[in-house]
This record gives C-alpha cells, structure tokens and sequence, in this order.
C-alpha cells in the first residue's frame, strides 16, 4: 500500500520500510559473515603452498559463491521495490542463494582441509618408515657441535675483540 492511499483511507501505516531496513541489516550481517569466511579462505590458501592441482576445482568454487552473492544482491533489491506481499518468496529465494554461497566456500574449505590431513597421514607414514628401516639414506636435519662452557666463553670474547 502507498502512503496516499493510507492518508485517502485514513489508515495506519503499515511500517513496511521498518522490516526491510530489519532485512537488509540481517543480510548485511550475513555478507559480513561470508568476507570473512572468504578472508579464512584466503588464509588456508596463503598456509598451503604443497597442496596442488586443486586451483580448478577453486576456480569453480569461487564462480559459483560469486554468482549465488550476486544474484542475491538483485533478488534482494527485487524485493525491497516490489509490494510486500510478493517480496517475501523473493527474500527467501535470495536467502537460500546465500545459502548455496556459503556451501561452496564451506566445500572448498573442507576439500583443502582434507588434503591437509592426508599429506600429514603421508609424513607420518614417511617418517615411521624412515624409523624401521635405518639403513635406508637418512637425510641430516641438523648439524651439532659438542663445545664446553669454557670454550664457548672463550670464542664469544674473541668475536667481541675482532669486532671492537
């Protein structure tokens, strides 16, 4: 209903620009959700240098949260212009798009974190096989020099004296 017909029928307002303004803080708070999930993303990517060939299937992941985000944007700008009576199908369409957005990026997360894992159970596997088996070629991970306290007092006071 527009404000002319509430004033010709003396009728109370029906406060619809209220529950939109309530719609799009809830959908602002739900974007803010999806960045920083996006943002957690970005930082499992950034952690993960030895995780590969899964560039595609992100690619894909990516478009598709991209597409869903987007088309929730106009479906809710579609349903903040028309009548209230139509916008509440559209508003729940745009709802459940979010939605799909959310469990691509979800899925993209959980398809990485089980890469992780599997490369961890690899290096575990690799490292107890190393253990039963020594004579194999062990690579040096370290190099240790036995010194006494005398001598590494005695070789810090000479660098001190080279550099002064």
């Amino acid at each position: 209903m527009t404000r002319r017909l509430e004033d010709f029928f003396n009728l109370p307002s029906t406060n619809v620009s209220d529950k939109q303004e309530q719609l799009k803080l809830e959908s602002s708070e739900q974007i803010e959700d999806l960045n920083q999930l996006m943002e957690g993303i970005d930082k499992i990517d950034q952690a993960l240098p030895m995780v590969k060939n899964l560039e595609l299937s992100d690619r894909e992941m990516d478009h598709l949260a991209q597409l869903a985000e987007d088309k929730f944007q106009e479906l809710m700008d579609l349903g903040m212009n028309v009548e209230p009576r139509f916008s509440g199908t559209i508003l729940q369409t745009a709802g459940t798009l979010l939605g799909h957005a959310i469990a691509a990026k979800q899925a993209k997360i959980d398809k990485k974190l089980r890469m992780i894992e599997l490369q961890l159970k690899k290096a575990r596997l690799d490292q107890t096989e190393k253990k039963n088996n020594p004579e194999e070629d062990e690579t040096q991970t370290a190099h240790g020099v036995v010194l006494d306290r005398n001598e590494l007092l005695k070789s810090i006071l000479d660098s001190n004296k080279k550099t002064t």
